[in-house]
């Protein structure tokens, strides 16, 4: 049974940070990439950040880049999203997600979301001003 566990999230003023984790198991997860992404009150959901299966490539949505860094450990199948310089438009409930396997992506196509077969359930982050 697969499953993504994610965590970290929180309140936080404008300027700070966190760091979300999101824990998978019940497959392999070190041959899948995988992606955060984000989904605001009233909003569609957006991809936010995607990662290779090896970690060596990156993708980054435009309202994060240079303020978010996505990054995976696969020996502890774990994904991470380390967010600062947070702002008050990135309060939403933030997602990690698994590519299918075999899936192959570039650039923005990484975020579409037809690509990812399981997702968590979601840790909310919320950013005041």
């Amino acid at each position: 049974q697969v499953q993504l566990v994610e965590s970290g999230g929180g309140s936080v003023q404008a300027g700070g940070s966190l760091k979300l984790s999101c824990a998978a198991s019940g497959y392999v997860f070190s041959v899948c990439g995988m992606g955060w992404f984000r989904q605001a009150a009233g909003k569609e959901r957006e991809g936010v950040a995607a990662i290779s299966p090896s970690g060596s490539i990156k993708y980054y949505g435009d309202p994060v880049k240079g303020r978010f860094t996505i990054s995976r450990d696969n020996a502890k199948n774990t994904v991470y999203l380390q967010m600062n310089s947070l702002k008050p438009e990135d309060t939403a409930m933030y997602y990690c997600a698994a590519r299918r396997s075999g899936a192959v992506c570039n650039g923005r196509a990484c975020f579409q979301r037809d690509l990812y077969a399981y997702w968590g359930q979601g840790t909310q982050v919320t950013v005041s001003s």
